[in-house]
């Protein structure tokens, strides 16, 4: 599957903004969809994840703060991230674990999001 992800840009600390990724086909195919975030110098982290069932999986980090969703209508899921951070500043990556597969198996190109006053 292919993913498209958007919505990144610069924000004041405190600020909103609402990633979007959207897939090629079909959610019926793909078990669970995430978000990972890779700031310069560091490690991709996971951020947030959400199955086909609706469970959903948060870093300690943006508990509280990010919230995922899906319109599988769209074959889109969302990440909302409000009271963000200068630590917040990454590029963002969608990824999707389909059928079959014990790991994320396709990755979109990534969206930049800067936190800075």
């Amino acid at each position: 599957v292919q993913l498209q992800a958007s919505g990144g840009g610069l924000v004041q600390p405190g600020g909103s903004l609402r990633l979007s990724c959207a897939a090629s086909r079909r959610f019926f195919s793909i078990n669970e969809m995430g978000w990972y975030r890779q700031a310069p110098g560091k490690q991709r982290d996971l951020v947030a994840t959400i199955t086909s069932g609706g469970s959903t999986n948060y870093a300690d980090s943006v508990k509280g703060r990010f919230t995922i969703s899906i319109d599988i209508g769209a074959n889109t899921v969302f990440l909302q991230m409000n009271s963000l951070k200068p630590g917040d500043t990454a590029i963002y990556y969608c990824a999707a674990r389909e059928t079959g597969y014990a790991l994320f198996n396709s990755w979109g190109q990534g969206t930049l999001v800067t936190v800075s006053s």
